[in-house]
């Protein structure tokens, strides 16, 4: 099935615009799912698919998290982040939405229901947390430290030992066999997910894990208006323990504890079925960047694209986060935010398939086309296809047979999150070097020293981590820029 992706714009109760990413797939009654700090949409990818034959499902990145724009404030509280769902759902056009969260994502909730209670047909909550003031004293002063990039990228290795210890201990910051973990691992395939949604949330990952912690008990007073309510949780789930905490509930409510993440994703289904949304179509987007379905050169996935104008095409491991103003400009097939490509090829026919299918499904028609770095070769190619010009771009220095060697380096996650600082200090030779894997003073190359900035750094750092097609890419490139030398 598949899952599509898109942007809307979302007003602030100040009257700002922000931009909310989400997935949407299926048809029937609107189901909201809201997902936990510091996740984003994608954890539900799974769930969005099994749930699609029943809902139509909505699953946005909240605030600050995956691709969704942050609050304009300072120290936002739980209850933003429930009107900014609220605001979601007006933006969308949807009057009312069963709704189901995870851990903050139920907190935000039933925080929401409780403000809000005509916009929500039902709930259901994985787990949902009753602090203590004691717990909320120490887990406001421990738990969310600020997340901010630092020069040397030593930001890195703190967030990989976070994220895996996570899994081993809860709190985290608190080691000891007390508070042992039952799902305690030390596989790479679980902590990169959860590390690249940090990295993407930034230090929004502090400011929304503060802003859930500091939560009250948001249930309803008797008498109090309130959706059905099922609050669950399975056993190894550090939140099973507050179901004792909840007190009294209103009539409406049912708390059903489970041994299992199936028995908990089971009872959900059942109370969303029991308790649906009244049918509404969401209103379609219009802001000028989104996803289109491509299914050319062996590619089939979602590409993102943004802008109109000429088209602008990044360099292998890069992203059009880097594009110039007033272009269109799209994410290759494993760059940036498009769809990964499972065995991309590392001939550059295939790419110029995906971006013509790209083009041809966008109803563009660029009058030039440019290229970043290596993608100079692919724009080339693709202008040709056009039959219009290509932009004149000096191709990157250096041998090419030494570029093919160590241009892009193997980034796969390693137990120990060496990847992470290895993609840093790529990025911080490439601004100073030319090739970037030749560091000497006959290579250096002049720059802004701005380029070297944390902030700045950690949005390329962000791309190239995504990029996994990079090599494929570069190799295409690379060969493709020999062959026409020989002609």
């Amino acid at each position: 099935m598949l899952i599509a992706r898109a942007f809307i714009d979302v007003a602030n109760p100040d009257g700002s615009i922000r931009r909310v990413h989400y997935r949407r797939a299926g048809s029937g009654p609107p189901l909201l799912l809201v997902h936990q700090s510091p996740r984003s949409s994608a954890e539900f990818v799974p769930l969005i698919g099994r749930w699609a034959a029943h809902f139509t499902v909505i699953a946005p990145d909240t605030p600050g998290f995956g691709l969704s724009a942050p609050l304009p404030l300072a120290r936002p509280e739980c209850e933003d982040y429930a009107d900014a769902m609220v605001a979601l759902l007006d933006a969308l056009g949807l009057p009312q939405v069963a709704a189901y969260g995870f851990h903050s994502g139920a907190i935000i909730l039933v925080t929401a229901a409780k403000r809000h209670p005509h916009r929500f047909a039902a709930l259901a909550c994985g787990g949902y947390a009753v602090w203590t003031e004691a717990e909320k004293a120490e887990f406001g002063a421990a738990y969310t430290p600020d997340f901010l990039p630092l020069p040397y990228g030593e930001h890195l290795p703190w967030l990989w030992g976070r994220v895996q210890e996570q899994s081993w201990f809860f709190p985290w910051y608190r080691p000891g066999n007390a508070n042992r973990l039952p799902m305690a691992t030390l596989d790479p395939a679980q902590a990169q997910p959860i590390v690249m949604d940090c990295l993407a949330a930034g230090n929004s990952f502090s400011l929304g894990y503060a802003a859930v912690l500091r939560a009250n008990r948001d249930v309803p007073p008797p008498g109090a208006p309130s959706p059905p309510v099922l609050i669950s949780a399975y056993d190894g789930d550090p939140l099973k323990a507050h179901i004792a905490r909840l007190g009294d509930v209103p009539a409406n409510w049912r708390i059903a504890p489970v041994a299992t993440p199936a028995e908990l994703e089971a009872e959900a289904l059942a109370w969303l079925l029991a308790h649906p949304a009244p049918l509404a179509e969401p209103r379609a987007p219009d802001v000028g960047e989104g996803f289109v379905a491509v299914s050319a050169g062996g590619f089939e996935g979602l590409i993102h694209w943004r802008g109109t104008g000429d088209l602008w095409l990044h360099g292998p491991g890069s992203a059009l986060t880097a594009a110039p103003a007033g272009t269109l400009a799209l994410d290759l097939p494993g760059h940036g935010l498009s769809d990964p490509w499972a065995d991309a090829p590392a001939e550059l026919a295939p790419w110029v398939e995906v971006v013509m299918a790209a083009l041809a499904a966008l109803g563009a028609a660029p009058a030039l086309v440019a290229g970043e770095g290596w993608s100079a070769v692919l724009a080339s190619a693709v202008a040709s296809r056009l039959g219009v010009a290509a932009a004149n771009v000096a191709l990157p220095p250096g041998d090419r047979d030494a570029w093919r060697a160590r241009g892009i380096p193997d980034l796969a996650p390693d137990w120990a999150g060496t990847h992470l600082l290895k993609a840093w200090r790529m990025l911080r030779a490439e601004t100073c070097f030319a090739p970037w894997f030749h560091a000497s003073p006959a290579t250096a190359r002049a720059f802004d020293p701005a380029q070297l900035a944390p902030e700045r750094l950690a949005v390329r750092h962000l791309a190239l981590m995504r990029a996994s097609a990079a090599r494929p890419l570069l190799h295409a490139c690379l060969d493709a820029a020999d062959a026409a030398e020989k002609i």
